[in-house]
């Protein structure tokens, strides 16, 4: 509105004028985000799959492990970051469902426990056998073990976190490349309507489960492999 001097009126303290979107991205990306992260993906597992032929420098390896995630990894953290924690409370769930969920996680709890158990007897009967009568030796061949053991169970929590968070984004957007009823918070990047389908478009949960997962499993092969021969050395 002007004013009769011809000057353009101020908005009124605390009131943020209407923006336009400062974000400009290619208009494939805006119409097809979810395909652009299989491609990116896809693109990273080929070049692992060079690298096992080609042998590249060792450092490259984990490098395409983490771009090939990387896009929707960052995208999920972004969209669950803006998620209020009042959107993990079930919608319609059955008192049937609550249950029987808590019975798996109490059945997957005990199977977790004794697998455990069996691993750290047969753990220390081996340490036992590797190191002989030396106290010494047992201890620092234990300590050893349980250093090497620190990223197989990092992998295991963060799989499970990539599962527990696939879930969720599976009830907050479902599995379209653009939910038209997403529940996703409309305050989320609001003044960037491109970018906002971008990353919701690459916070899919099967990309996720794919990359995030395929990755993840491809780490813990490689570490578990690493841990076996230094034992046997």
């Amino acid at each position: 509105m002007n004013t009769e001097g011809g000057e353009q009126s101020t908005p009124a303290p605390g009131v943020r004028p209407p923006g336009r979107s400062t974000v400009r991205l290619p208009g494939w990306l805006v119409r097809s985000p979810l395909y652009a992260g299989w491609l990116w993906t896809g693109a990273w597992a080929l070049l692992m799959l060079a690298d096992e032929y080609l042998d590249l420098a060792g450092w490259a390896w984990y490098a395409c492990v983490g771009m090939a995630a990387l896009p929707t990894l960052g995208c999920t953290v972004a969209v669950l970051h803006a998620t209020p924690r009042t959107y993990l409370r079930p919608a319609g769930e059955s008192v049937l469902a609550h249950f029987f969920v808590r019975f798996l996680a109490l059945t997957a709890a005990f199977l977790v426990w004794g697998i455990s158990v069996v691993a750290s007897a047969s753990v220390s009967t081996t340490v036992q056998a590797l190191a002989g009568e030396s106290e010494r030796a047992v201890t620092s061949l234990g300590l050893n073990l349980l250093v090497a053991a620190v990223p197989l169970v990092v992998s295991v929590l963060w799989m499970a976190l990539i599962v527990r968070c696939a879930w969720f984004l599976a009830r907050l957007r479902g599995w379209h490349q653009a939910p038209g009823n997403s529940r996703v918070p409309a305050r989320f990047l609001r003044r960037s309507p491109e970018l906002r389908r971008v990353v919701i478009g690459l916070a899919h949960p099967g990309l996720l489960l794919v990359a995030g997962l395929g990755t993840t499993l491809l780490a813990l092969v490689l570490s578990g492999l690493e841990l076996t021969l230094n034992v046997m050395e």
